[in-house]
């Protein structure tokens, strides 16, 4: 028994994949985490991020929650504001989908769809979520991109689910990154239970990592665009700048790769996901053939 929608954040089950797992000779999991009750992994960064601005006391009962987010988070952080007590407001791209503005709104928060520019305009959502946060009395902007509680979240939940999960049996990880809390933190927690462990990075068209891993760090080009959302990045978060040594390669995953594994895993898993979860599920394809069947860190 789990207290309120607090209590049931985190904690969801490994899913095996079985047919990809015959094709590669691996053995190939991934992590439930739309069985989160906002129904992603964001909720575990939304708890992680209002419980740090309550730990250090910059908000008080009945203040304010804002977060620029292109959705996931603002979902989680509506539902703990919500749970907590909080006023919540959302800045986010207006290139977002209808029904994340929706649902954002049904569940009480404040939604700020403003026009998608690159985060070096003072007009950028996070920009905007930060100035009226400076506004307001008893209010936190979260900043989920460079707030390093939302790492601590999965070196905390994720990380150690994912170990006790596997036994420690596990040889890689993989997953795609936006704010890099995800990726950045399990990363760690893993590395630290077993060096050897492979971590690779994974990129949607649009975003910069897949070419700063692969030259060392030296180049941040990026080429067309995703219909991916929430994941790849133009720059190099807090979140997972204290992290990149830690990255062992990255993988370039483009949409039609995507788009092929969503219908795949509809018609050999019965899982319905979106396309950030399909590249994610890309990547760990492409990861088991490099390290090969039987491969033991």
């Amino acid at each position: 028994i789990m207290e309120g929608f607090i209590g049931a954040i985190g904690n969801t089950p490994l899913i095996r994949l079985r047919k990809l797992s015959q094709e590669t000779g691996s053995e190939i999991y991934g992590k439930a985490e739309f069985m989160n009750p906002g129904g992603s992994v964001k909720d575990r960064a939304a708890l992680f991020v209002v419980k740090e601005a309550e730990e250090k006391g910059l908000i008080k009962p009945g203040g304010t929650v804002i977060e620029g987010t292109a959705g996931n988070t603002g979902i989680g952080l509506a539902h703990v504001c919500r749970a907590k007590g909080y006023r919540c407001v959302i800045y986010m791209p207006n290139t977002q989908s209808q029904e994340k503005i929706d649902l954002l709104r049904m569940l009480g928060a404040e939604v700020h769809p403003v026009p998608a520019v690159s985060f070096d305009n003072p007009d950028n959502y996070n920009h905007q979520a930060r100035r009226h946060a400076e506004k307001l009395e008893n209010a936190v902007w979260t900043n989920q991109f460079d707030n390093t509680a939302n790492r601590r979240a999965h070196i905390e939940t994720t990380g150690p689910e994912i170990w006790d999960q596997t036994n420690g049996l596990i040889d890689g990880f993989t997953c795609a990154t936006g704010t890099g809390g995800t990726f950045a933190g399990v990363a760690r927690f893993l590395k630290e239970k077993n060096p050897n462990i492979k971590v690779f990075i994974a990129d949607p068209p649009g975003s910069v990592l897949y070419t700063y891993f692969k030259s060392g760090g030296k180049l941040m080009e990026r080429t067309g665009s995703s219909i991916t959302e929430g994941i790849g990045q133009g720059r190099v978060t807090d979140n997972l700048s204290g992290d990149v040594h830690l990255v062992d390669d990255a993988l370039f995953i483009p949409d039609e790769k995507s788009i092929e594994m969503v219908y795949r895993l509809l018609d050999e898993e019965g899982l319905y996901i979106g396309a950030s979860t399909a590249l994610n599920v890309v990547a760990a394809v492409e990861m088991a053939k490099k390290l090969g069947p039987g491969y033991f860190n």
